[in-house]
């Protein structure tokens, strides 16, 4: 019976984590160009069980669940247009540069604006870098040309946030920037949900064996070999 709780407590942490993905996957639904994640779980070597009496062969019984990991979906989302100047958008691949104080990040949010020094930067005040990695100034009407920003390849990208993600550029990539405009976010809200509902079944799931086990040892405890009179 204990290895049960294990086993039960063990899922119900997986679904934890994967509860807080799926979470945040929601509460960004309409970031421009968010990144959906996905986690996947895996379970422990299972246990071989066999008869102590004969030998026999029982069966295999697993002995734990956990989160294997979580891979980000990077695949490039569809374009909406918003109308306003200094958003931009990358139709294909790539990813705009921005310069932080961990050093160079990249990003597909392109909602963009001027800082006090006419430069282009992101909601942080991040200054958006050129294909020479340089920042980007306005024109003195306040517009940026398309072309001035630089669009990167971007190897093994790791979010850092729900925005940003580090990794390692590789030249320039084949996208395009497109001004007023602005990249869907990557989450699906119908989904999430679904994938909500399903993790929180699961979860309970392991509540309802750890409350049963409990109860069990319970009577184990206080009715098991008691003497009647």
């Amino acid at each position: 019976m204990d290895r049960g709780l294990y086993i039960a407590a063990s899922g119900m942490l997986a679904e934890q984590i994967r509860q807080d993905q799926i979470a945040n996957d929601l509460a960004n639904a309409s970031t421009p160009g968010y990144k959906a994640d996905r986690t996947s779980q895996r379970s422990f070597n299972d246990l071989l069980l066999a008869n102590s009496a004969t030998g026999a062969t029982v069966g295999p019984q697993s002995t734990a669940v956990q989160v294997d990991r979580i891979v980000t979906d990077f695949s490039g989302r569809p374009l909406r247009d918003t109308g306003e100047p200094l958003d931009f958008g990358i139709s294909g691949d790539g990813f705009f540069a921005v310069q932080t104080a961990q050093g160079v990040r990249y990003t597909r949010n392109g909602q963009f604006a001027l800082d006090t020094q006419g430069r282009l930067v992101t909601a942080s005040g991040d200054p958006v870098l050129g294909p020479n990695n340089q920042p980007i100034t306005a024109n003195a009407d306040g517009t940026v040309n398309p072309r001035l920003i630089g669009v990167f390849n971007v190897t093994n990208p790791v979010k850092q946030g729900d925005s940003l993600v580090s990794g390692t550029a590789a030249g320039a990539a084949t996208g395009t920037v497109q001004s007023g405009m602005l990249e869907s976010s990557g989450a699906d809200p119908a989904r999430s949900m679904v994938d909500m509902i399903s993790s929180m079944r699961a979860f309970e799931a392991g509540q309802k064996v750890i409350q049963t086990i409990d109860e069990t040892l319970g009577k184990a405890a206080t009715q098991v070999g008691s003497v009647s009179s």
